[in-house]
């Protein structure tokens, strides 16, 4: 049966990025269902989209089966923050793992097309610099971080054995930092710990001597690739790294900050965390080739906007 509306998926769909995604495909006029759980996505992340004809809004979890009629699957579901996937470990592990078991079902059953969101994190604290999809990681597979980065690594793997085994139409998309409107204020990442600690006048806390580095997209153009994505032939799978290749120390973000704030916080050095990233920035080679697609906001203008939301919501 052919629908005039594509019928889309996306699990995790009231978090940060999945919002966004959502309010984009039901601008674009598709049918969208939103699922999660709720465990860090917010209501209110999704409300203005409550009153649509073409939005749904389901509570599930994707550790159980689901039986719903779909033509794409965008599987943004799981805690993407170590404070947030450190505090259930096993649960991490069984979403990113069982979770891609049930949607990839779902996928073969329904003939979705099915994009997983995947991580950087899957390249550990890596020893190629910057990390192209060709390099393996460097994780450590029994430590803190390891539900998260593993369990990642697992549901690549489960996706092209789906993809080899079943002639599944997937998608793999690598994403790195992303930051933006309706991040958690107490999700535990750096830009909005360093935004949070800036406008409430506390210390902002480096860990480490601050020489660490990131690389930070601004949402809108991450959405914008991973639509993109999700649009290319079938024979294109990926794993494509998503993110912006600009990087900046832990250090530069902190004064960066504090400049746009122009808050009264000093900064404080605290002990690196077990297994944190040294260095993080993606080679975006294969996305600009397959994708024809790169990030355009700028670091201070995305900042910009991200610490007026932050305002908003923390008065």
């Amino acid at each position: 049966m052919k629908h005039i509306q594509k019928r889309i998926l996306v699990t995790g769909g009231a978090g940060f990025l999945g919002s966004h995604l959502c309010e984009r495909l039901v601008e674009h006029g598709d049918d969208i269902l939103c699922l999660d759980n709720y465990f860090t996505g917010q209501k209110k992340n999704i409300a203005h989209l409550l009153g649509k004809t073409n939005f749904e809004l389901l509570r599930h979890d994707i550790t159980f089966p689901l039986y719903v009629e779909v033509d794409e699957i965008y599987n943004l579901a799981c805690p993407a923050s170590p404070i947030h996937y450190q505090h259930d470990p096993v649960q991490t592990t069984k979403t990113s793992v069982h979770g891609a078991i049930n949607m990839l079902g779902l996928a073969k059953r329904t003939k979705a097309k099915i994009l997983q969101a995947s991580t950087s994190e899957v390249y550990g604290d890596p020893q190629v610099h910057p990390q192209t999809e060709a390099y393996w990681g460097h994780v450590n597979p029994i430590g803190l971080r390891s539900c998260y980065d593993e369990g990642k690594r697992c549901a690549e793997t489960l996706f092209f054995d789906y993809h080899r085994q079943h002639h599944l139409n997937i998608k793999v998309a690598r994403i790195f930092n992303t930051y933006g409107p309706r991040m958690h204020p107490n999700d535990g990442r750096v830009v909005s710990n360093f935004i949070v600690q800036a406008l409430k006048g506390e210390p902002i806390t480096v860990y480490g001597d601050g020489s660490q580095t990131r690389s930070f997209c601004y949402v809108d153009d991450m959405i914008n690739a991973v639509i993109a994505f999700m649009a290319t032939k079938d024979t294109v799978t990926g794993p494509f790294n998503l993110g912006n290749p600009v990087e900046f120390s832990m250090l530069e973000l902190a004064e960066t900050i504090i400049r746009l704030t122009q808050t009264t916080s000093e900064i404080v050095f605290k002990p690196l965390p077990a297994d944190d990233p040294t260095q993080r920035r993606p080679d975006i080679s294969m996305a600009k080739k397959n994708l024809e697609w790169e990030p355009k906001v700028k670091l201070e203008e995305g900042l910009h906007k991200t610490i007026n939301f932050f305002k908003e919501i923390l008065i």
